[in-house]
């Protein structure tokens, strides 16, 4: 018989125990879901594969440069589906994963400003925030990146009452977002929608839409996707994304593996430390084999003295006993490594993530932020300042200019900086600038008055406005011509 193979639930042991894989068969798979249109000569879309094989722009399946192992389970990897993303992210650690982002990006908040750098009229800022409490504009950023990861995926729908029946099938224009019409945001799960292509988005490759859906069923109605905010997570290419119903690829699918890992391991630990320490007791096997019962109660005795509080008994003669320990000095480390591996792909710092310093790979115990904020302000400018941007504008039609009767004023946000330094931080930053300034007028660069100025007008020295109120403005002298010369610098006679 044939020694049977280890199994588990990692993917790398399913290729061992797996049936062969239908590499062919995937790809021809993935091809049928392909969506394809008749035009009017007849021809199918240049992703057809009725020929029974799909010959995506001459890829290559051929398996010979590459290992069978390696390419195989690659390709067995696949979408889950939302509903099996909904699953996963009930566990502790991968909805802190796909919650975190959202919540540390929004949580500085943000100022409204006009586009073309004019000031916002203050009534007009002051009723755009009301409506963002009202509104629960925030609640609907957090969701948005965290069941955008999630799911891979997140539609903001925007709710408009509207007289024109087609008014969601047409593209949206905001001249048609009449007074006090706009009711708020709707966020729709990915399996309550249906995505729908025309024939430009899904058989013209130069198309500047295509495989974008230009419709989403919603509700069994057609909404065009110029009414929709659209959140996709790690966007995959274009031949795979009917296969994740035009979304992205779901941060649960990518994780739920380093998870599982991660768990086992940490759940190994209490169990190790149960069975730390084996005992083995080495006695004469011919005379237990001939009298089993009687060695079974030896053996039994023996067990109730055993622990650290009793006696251990044996034959002076004919015993032997022996006691091994497993160490568990690297324990931490290598459940912690497990637990980072899980916040690398989150994006997340494993400090932040984890709440305890890193171990192991050379870990310094360092927290890295830096990296942190960039993911941050990806996100802010990629995917929330749309969303806010869009729910502004028609704020702006409905509530804004039919109360203060103001011309229209095109918005977008400014955020507010993710970094605020500690009081320490800070008072190291005013040492220096002290500092400097003393140097500099030491040097005669600037005089104390100068120094004096930006102290006073500096908002995070502790001065700020020191006697600035009792200063009176320096009025230029007229010169020899009468005319008040703005430039101090010489003349030349």
């Amino acid at each position: 018989m044939a020694p049977k193979r280890a199994g588990g639930f990692l993917s790398t042991h399913g290729i061992e125990t797996a049936a062969p894989f239908d590499l062919a068969g995937r790809i021809n798979e993935i091809a049928r879901q392909q969506p394809r249109f008749h035009n009017a000569a007849g021809e199918f879309a240049q992703d057809d594969s009725s020929d029974g094989f799909a010959n995506f722009k001459g890829a290559n399946t051929s398996l010979t440069t590459l290992s069978e192992a390696l390419v195989l389970w690659y390709a067995s990897q696949g979408f889950i589906g939302p509903q099996l993303c909904g699953i996963i992210a009930q566990h502790w650690l991968v909805n802190k994963a796909c919650s975190m982002p959202g919540d540390d990006a929004i949580r500085k908040g943000f100022n409204i400003v006009s586009v073309d750098g004019d000031e916002l009229d203050p009534k007009a800022s002051k009723l755009l925030k009301r409506m963002d409490r009202r509104m629960a504009l925030n609640r609907h950023l957090r969701e948005f990146v965290r069941k955008g990861r999630i799911f891979g995926v997140r539609i903001v729908m925007f709710k408009v009452e509207s007289m024109d029946p087609d008014y969601y099938k047409k593209p949206f224009n905001i001249d048609g977002v009449t007074p006090n019409s706009y009711k708020g945001m709707v966020q729709v799960d990915p399996y309550w929608t249906a995505p729908m292509l025309d024939q430009q988005a899904a058989a013209n490759p130069a198309s500047l839409n295509f495989y974008e859906p230009t419709w989403w069923m919603i509700n069994g109605k057609q909404v065009h996707r110029s009414h929709l905010i659209i959140f996709r997570h790690a966007d995959p290419v274009d031949v795979l994304k009917p296969q994740y119903l035009y979304g992205g690829i779901p941060l649960t699918q990518m994780i739920m593996e380093r998870v599982y890992a991660a768990e086992r391991t940490a759940n190994e630990a209490p169990l190790l430390a149960m069975t730390k320490r084996t005992n083995v007791w080495l006695t004469n096997m011919e005379a237990v084999m001939g009298d089993t019962a009687a060695a079974a109660d030896r053996l039994q005795a023996w067990v109730a003295f055993r622990d650290n509080y009793g006696v251990k008994l044996g034959d002076k003669d004919g015993d032997q006993f022996e006691q091994y320990d497993t160490s568990l000095a690297d324990m931490d480390a290598l459940i912690m490594t497990q637990y980072q591996l899980v916040a690398a792909i989150a994006g997340v710092p494993s400090t932040k993530l984890i709440g305890t310093s890193p171990k192991g790979f050379n870990a310094t115990g360092e927290y890295e932020e830096s990296s942190y904020h960039e993911m941050l302000e990806s996100i802010q400018e990629h995917d929330l300042t749309p969303l806010i941007e869009r729910h502004h504008a028609l704020a702006m039609r409905s509530e804004v200019i039919p109360k203060l009767g103001i011309a229209a004023v095109e918005t977008t946000v400014a955020w507010l900086p993710l970094d605020t330094p500690t009081a320490k931080e800070l008072a190291d930053t005013n040492l220096v600038k002290a500092q400097t300034g003393a140097a500099l007028v030491q040097s005669g660069a600037i005089d104390s008055e100068d120094e004096r100025t930006r102290i006073a007008t500096d908002p995070d020295g502790g001065y700020h406005g020191l006697g600035l109120e009792d200063r009176e403005p320096v009025t230029p002298e007229p010169d020899d011509d009468g005319e008040t010369d703005h430039d101090d610098t010489p003349k030349a006679d």
